[in-house]
């Protein structure tokens, strides 16, 4: 019988056009009722749970007889040739994890045994919802997986930038990430969650409200892969030589601080340099400069879970650093960029459940999903079983086993024995003392599909992330929100997120209702379990109460003119290098221009192609002649309108004066103009932009 494609009106169905039933642990059911189109397996099974994987309990591990849930993730893998589904578009390096103390107390794993333990990585940066061809700046998650080749085998510590996620159950993930991506009638738009579909799933999913703080704040536009955090997500397990479990959450923080960018420079540096994540990554490791981030663990027991506020095993949710504090125990160092993009970067296979003995897993339902969807995912992507074959794979510690041919098997076992128990007495053996053991937490309970109650609060830590937030990236978050709801074209989605925002925040669904043009407000969504207001802010979920401490690791653009003064320039080149930043050149022409005193000063860019969106802070250094020409270039206008718009810092030589003021710009206009006609400007200039940028002038500017 040919199977039949249905097709849509395109048209959301309102809450009142649904049969919307909300269960225990607080997510919402959309109910077939008589003459509506069941849900089935793609056998034509009527599908009785499309939100919950199969469980032991409540709380219990996911079962693998869950067939459509298989089915579902099974389908959802291989759905692209031959890219990955997610996290398409990656750059990665080569480096090494140094441990810093002995963790025996924790964990048998070896990689945590010794102090001054070197242990090689590989590391792959990534966005979630692009293609591989798309740009660097999406406002999107940023992948975080950490490839340790350890003495046991390989572990793979796969995150992402943010700690939390959009779904509670794996069975879910296919349906996210369909919302985000093009939509599927006309292939558009192309990494981008500013459209109907998103929205339309994000406002039917109350569980998602938490990530979706994150995801509108500025930690979706990192200003480099450098200077962001990175997170496990989920509650994993450490055991040690006892059989002793502690439960423990992964943190990676930069040494170099958190920075990001704003909005409208992120649409404008994606215009000048869609491969700017890439190119930063590639100049640092190439120039020397070598990223680094420490490891630290946030380390709980039982009885500290069953009294935490929420439940640990819910990946929607965080444990604020103040109520438990992380643990450094070692720093990640990248040293060297792979040879071969595809064979590195492109072909390296990361795999949750790829864990040495020591490192456990929790009851976590999104982790239990991924430990089985990315092995299916592999063996689609990379065509064989035998992607272990692919030296980026391949463990770096001695192996042995009985697994054969297959596509592309580069190794095979030698001699007669391809198996085991076996009389000859050759091949590897199981060691129960050395091999990896599952900690043996008791489970029991009823076959069920069913999302636990301590899964049911929705609304809490969302609030508690947007009051952590200082006063720019509140207005921040509700620029992004605005922007992205004004891109569906359906009004009744946009009023049930501002439904959804108004139990998060009054002020924030407020705000965003106002610019939306939303004159009535809605009623606050329906809640399973009322939002509390009793949550502290938490001053560690900030960006910018988290700064650096210098402005090291940085980027300053200086446009030049012929005639400009060269002495001037090496002064400030000298103070900038001394920091630890990096000097480029923009010139009129790309090869540079001569200087006052007859010199040549070398262009890196000129003025069309290095615009003030590629740079932490800008200087000027013109010539009165030089400044009357760039006056009438629109680039260079740009330039200096853009840096003063985007809260950088700006230093500029008395020359440039009419450049400002053409731009608009009152050359007194706040303290982060500095006129370098001052003996102590440079030192100024360096000391101001170690704040990066001055957030007071937002308001003026009024992008």
């Amino acid at each position: 019988m040919a199977r039949t494609v249905r097709q849509s009106s395109g048209k959301p169905a309102t809450i009142h056009d649904q049969k919307l039933v909300r269960a225990n642990g607080g997510e919402l059911h959309q109910i077939a009722e008589e003459g509506t189109e069941v849900l089935t397996t793609a056998q034509g099974g009527p599908v009785t749970d499309d939100q919950n994987t199969l469980k032991i309990g409540q709380r219990g591990p996911t079962l693998i007889e869950d067939f459509h849930f298989r089915e579902k993730i099974f389908h959802f893998d291989h759905e692209r040739i031959p890219e990955r589904v997610v996290h398409a578009r990656g750059y990665g390096a080569h480096g090494f994890f140094e441990t810093y103390e002995s963790l025996a107390a924790y964990t048998r794993a070896d990689i945590f045994q010794r102090a001054g333990e070197k242990t090689p990585v590989f590391v792959r940066f990534s966005t979630v919802a692009g293609s591989k061809g798309s740009f660097d700046l999406a406002r999107d998650v940023r992948g975080f997986a950490v490839k340790f080749y350890t003495k046991e085998g390989n572990w793979d510590l796969v995150g992402n930038n943010i700690p939390v996620f959009f779904i509670q159950d794996a069975i879910k993930f296919p349906d996210i990430i369909h919302s985000v991506k093009p939509e599927p009638d006309r292939a558009f738009p192309q990494a981008q969650s500013a459209h109907d579909n998103f929205w339309d799933f994000i406002s039917l999913t109350p569980e998602s409200m938490h990530m979706i703080m994150w995801v509108m704040s500025d930690r979706a536009i990192p200003r480099s892969f450098r200077f962001m955090q990175g997170f496990g997500v989920h509650t994993f397990r450490l055991v040690n030589a006892k059989d002793e479990s502690t439960f423990v959450k992964f943190i990676w923080k930069p040494k170099l601080g958190m920075q990001s960018v704003v909005w409208n420079e992120a649409v404008k540096i994606n215009g000048a340099d869609p491969d700017f994540h890439r190119r930063d990554l590639w100049n640092a490791i190439q120039s020397g400069d070598f990223p680094e981030w420490e490891l630290n663990l946030q380390l709980f027991d039982q009885e500290f879970a069953d009294s935490f506020d929420f439940d640990v095993l819910d990946p929607t949710k965080i444990i604020p650093e103040e109520i438990l504090a992380p643990v450094p125990v070692g720093r990640l160092v990248l040293d060297r960029m792979p040879e071969n993009f595809f064979a590195e970067t492109e072909q390296v296979a990361f795999m949750t459940q790829n864990v040495p003995p020591g490192i456990d897993f929790s009851n976590d339902p999104l982790l239990q999903g991924r430990n089985f969807s990315y092995l299916d995912t592999q063996l689609k992507r990379l065509g064989s079983p035998n992607f272990t074959h692919i030296p980026i794979n391949a463990p770096k510690c001695p192996f042995a086993h009985f697994q054969q041919d297959g596509h592309m098997a580069m190794r095979n076992p030698v001699g007669r024995v391809n198996y085991q128990p076996n009389s000859w007495g050759e091949g590897p053996r199981e060691s129960p003392q050395k091999g990896f053991s599952t900690f043996a937490n008791p489970e029991e309970g009823q076959k069920v599909r069913l999302r636990p109650e301590s899964f049911a609060d929705h609304y809490s830590q969302a609030r508690q992330f947007f009051i952590s937030q200082t006063p720019p990236e509140q207005r921040h978050i509700v620029m992004a929100l605005t922007f992205e709801l004004s891109k569906c074209e359906n009004p009744v989605i946009r009023e049930r997120m501002v439904s959804h925002l108004l139990n998060i925040d009054e002020t924030l669904g407020a705000a965003v209702a106002e610019k939306l043009g939303i004159n009535k407000l809605p009623n606050p969504a329906d809640s399973a379990i009322a939002p509390r207001d009793d949550l502290p802010a938490s001053p560690a979920l900030s960006i910018l109460e988290n700064g650096p401490e210098s402005f090291a690791g940085r980027k300053v653009g200086v446009l030049v003119s012929a005639g400009a003064d060269a002495a001037l320039l090496k002064k400030l080149q000298a103070a900038i290098e001394d920091e630890g930043a990096v000097m480029e050149v923009i010139a009129p022409k790309v090869g540079g221009v001569e200087a006052a005193d007859g010199s040549w000063i070398e262009g890196k860019h000129m003025i069309d192609g290095g615009p003030s969106v590629l740079f932490d802070a800008v200087a000027l250094i013109l010539s009165d002649e030089g400044a009357e020409r760039l006056v009438g270039e629109a680039a260079a206008r740009d330039f200096v309108a853009d840096a003063f718009a985007h809260c950088k810092f700006i230093a500029f030589s008395p020359e440039a004066v009419p450049l400002l003021q053409k731009a608009g710009i009152d050359p007194e206009a706040d303290e982060g103009m500095i006129d370098l006609g001052d003996q102590k400007s440079i030192a100024t200039f360096i000391q101001s932009s170690r704040k990066l940028r001055l957030w007071s002038r937002e308001m003026a500017v009024k992008l």
